[in-house]
């Protein structure tokens, strides 16, 4: 299979053809081409050589995904099932907010993390993505907005799909690289966020990048037995090493960090979770906020959406030992909103489909 081009931030592209006989200002055409006129073809691209546009067919390939499903919410959320070139299947997701459009990309091919509560781990990782196919995802929904013809443009994303994105790091940095540039779709990097579950030493690494891209951490739990239960990274970086990362983190960028804190029934939603919580941030209130996420029931796992009093009780909780936090508001939930559900139910379908093909010859 050839290189999706995407993959390529415009340095690369630039030494990439510069080493094979051609012009440096090539490599702005090209990239002109393909993220400001956004064409699906090498051919389109009218003012560039010949001789580039055969380098470039040659080794690369503009459209690798194959949209495979695209459900419509009634608030406008609009979620995507991509189909790759070796035939897996990916989720994408385009939310509407009042501050813009937000694009939630996937980074791997099912999820090695394991959380007890997510359907992204309901299948295991079968391989990383490359930068090519996560920027390709946000190239798909531009060019599905382009096609409605009311001129929207996607201003936000978050790396927050099916897979780790800390455990798929340098095609994930060259993605930011790419979407961040002001020469191409140029989305401001404090409009990017990328959320992690907690791999301490990328946490370091990451802060080190030198880039104003937002971090979120998956907490979900504020002590390490219940974390641990409910999240197996827990067991290989706890929370007193996460908490050192953050530190390093928030010292080396003075950045504000969230905390996802995903609410289940009687499992993490208590008023002492969110005292141990308030406790386990108060050294760092001034650069954290703490996300609260009411939980969308996944059919393969036991757990419950806390209820309103429980999640209002936990908030006001969280407000009175001064930290800020938000309740994040719903999008898709009559969608397969579970961020993995319906990757999850189009493989058993298509599952269904061939055990019953067996068994009918």
């Amino acid at each position: 299979m050839k290189q999706s081009i995407y993959g390529l931030t415009l340095d690369q592209l630039t030494n990439w053809l510069v080493e094979r006989g051609e012009k440096k200002f090539r490599a702005k055409q090209v990239w002109d081409w393909l993220y400001n006129k956004r064409v699906a073809d090498f051919t389109q691209m009218k003012n560039v050589n010949k001789s580039c546009l055969d380098l470039l067919t040659q080794s690369f390939t503009i459209e690798t995904l194959q949209e495979e499903i695209k459900q419509e919410s009634k608030d406008g959320t609009i979620k995507f099932l991509f189909k790759l070139e070796d035939g897996n299947v990916i989720e994408t997701v385009l939310m509407r907010f009042n501050y813009g459009l937000s694009v939630c990309v996937t980074t791997q091919v099912g999820c090695n993390i394991g959380c007890s509560f997510c359907a992204s781990g309901i299948l295991r990782k079968n391989r990383d993505l490359t930068s090519g196919e996560i920027v390709e995802q946000i190239m798909n929904v531009q060019k599905h907005l382009d096609q409605q013809g009311k001129e929207e443009r996607v201003s936000h994303i978050v790396v927050m799909g099916i897979g780790e994105p800390f455990d798929n790091y340098d095609h994930l940095i060259d993605f930011l690289r790419v979407v961040n540039d002001q020469k191409g779709l140029s989305i401001g990097a404090r409009h990017i966020t990328v959320s992690t579950s907690g791999i301490a030493p990328k946490m370091y690494e990451f802060a080190d990048e030198g880039i104003q891209i937002n971090l979120a951490l998956s907490i979900h739990a504020p002590n390490n037995e219940l974390r641990s239960k409910i999240m197996k990274i827990n067991r290989a970086y706890p929370l007193e090493e996460l908490m050192k990362a953050i530190d390093y983190y928030l010292e080396k960028t003075n950045r504000r960090i969230t905390f996802e804190y995903i609410l289940l029934k009687d499992v993490n939603d208590h008023k002492e979770e969110a005292e141990q919580l308030a406790d386990l941030l108060k050294d760092k209130k001034h650069l954290s906020y703490v996300n609260l996420i009411p939980y969308n029931p996944v059919a393969d796992h036991p757990y419950e959406r806390s209820e309103k009093e429980s999640i209002l009780t936990f908030y006001q909780t969280l407000m009175d030992r001064g930290i800020k936090c938000g309740v994040r508001t719903e999008h898709g939930t009559d969608i397969d909103a579970a961020c993995g559900q319906l990757r999850s139910k189009q493989i058993e379908k298509e599952k269904a489909r061939k055990k019953k093909k067996l068994q009918a010859n």
